[in-house]
């Protein structure tokens, strides 16, 4: 049977992809006049848009490797290529976004060292076309794979220095999302203060946001998201009930964001589990399940774990053997997962 939000480790045909990302470099630049600098095709927008589309309606998993072919075939060559500055620039934010796809993929699929070094390079592109904001967001996802791996301390340093290293650009938004990768860090680490402050001011942010003048490449982070961010925190420190209401904001109405709806509504069932109230945690749980079987993501499984761990506390109580009974056939749930 197929197994779907596993790990993904390499195959034959994408060892290369698995092993390294592709040697991305910087442009080199030539002087404006260049004769064949307007015959350049930039990597178009609406290609990483579907990449980034498949990622949020599959998982990781799903089109990765299709993805790392696409930037070792297509755009390595043309960052090997000389180009005036303005195209350059221009380039390396494309390249960038692509790479950064790529490490959130195998991020997501659970190929970590591998996403680290795409992160690093996507950082260093975005450098070179001096897009500040896009450096900070890669930070900020580095903060995000850094509280994934229970590196606390060291998710909520980048995440301060993504807001620190754009303090004189104005971005409510993209200030806010820092503020909740700094939450989401201090909440695991238990520091209830800390994460509260974070989450102040990231509502203070959010509040002052104009979607209009938000880069297009972070347009997704809107109300139902911000509110599964303060979900997750509500939920690891120990405040059920806010985290139930924040969760309940955006699980089931993130549209096309299907992982984000199963991390969610996942967050919902722990969060009911918590108050007490297993019937309902048994059935969002299930709605979850449901939702990830067309998921090939490695990080479902976590929130599965998670899951399963406080249901064991239930023990043999007739609703967990329910459960228990209507989900053996899922396989996100089936005991090769675990």
């Amino acid at each position: 049977r197929n197994r779907r939000c596993s790990t993904y480790g390499p195959t034959r045909s994408t060892r290369r992809a698995v092993t390294r990302p592709p040697s991305l470099s910087r442009p080199r630049l030539q002087p404006p006049g260049w004769a064949h600098w307007t015959t350049l095709k930039v990597p178009k927008s609406s290609a990483i848009t579907l990449f980034d589309q498949m990622d949020a309606r599959n998982g990781g998993g799903y089109a990765r490797s299709s993805l790392v072919e696409w930037l070792n075939k297509e755009v390595a060559t043309l960052l090997n290529g000389q180009y005036t500055g303005n195209v350059g620039k221009a380039l390396s934010r494309a390249a960038a976004q692509a790479t950064m796809l790529a490490a959130w993929m195998s991020y997501d699929a659970g190929i970590h060292g591998l996403g680290q070094r795409y992160f690093i390079q996507a950082l260093k592109l975005a450098d070179d076309s001096g897009d500040r904001l896009y450096s900070a967001t890669i930070l900020d996802a580095m903060s995000h794979q850094a509280t994934f791996l229970g590196r606390f301390n060291e998710a909520a340093n980048l995440a301060r220095a993504a807001r620190t290293g754009t303090t004189a650009i104005k971005s409510p938004t993209l200030t806010a999302h820092f503020y909740s990768m700094e939450a989401r860090a201090l909440a695991r680490l238990g520091d209830t203060s800390g994460c509260d402050r974070a989450m102040s001011a990231a509502v203070s942010e959010f509040e002052r946001r104009v979607p209009s003048e938000d880069p297009d490449w972070f347009t997704y982070f809107n109300d139902a998201e911000f509110a599964a961010e303060l979900g997750h925190c509500n939920r690891d420190l120990n405040r059920p009930v806010r985290a139930s209401s924040y969760a309940s904001q955006s699980a089931g109405i993130n549209g096309d964001q299907v992982r984000s709806d199963f991390f969610a509504t996942m967050v919902l069932a722990d969060s009911y589990l918590d108050q007490g109230e297993a019937e309902e945690a048994c059935r969002h749980a299930l709605i979850a399940l449901r939702i990830g079987e067309q998921l090939q993501s490695a990080r479902c499984a976590k929130y599965v774990d998670e899951f399963r761990e406080r249901l064991a506390k239930l023990g043999k109580s007739p609703i967990a053997r329910e459960f228990i009974e209507q989900a053996k056939d899922i396989d996100l749930w089936a005991p090769t997962n675990v």
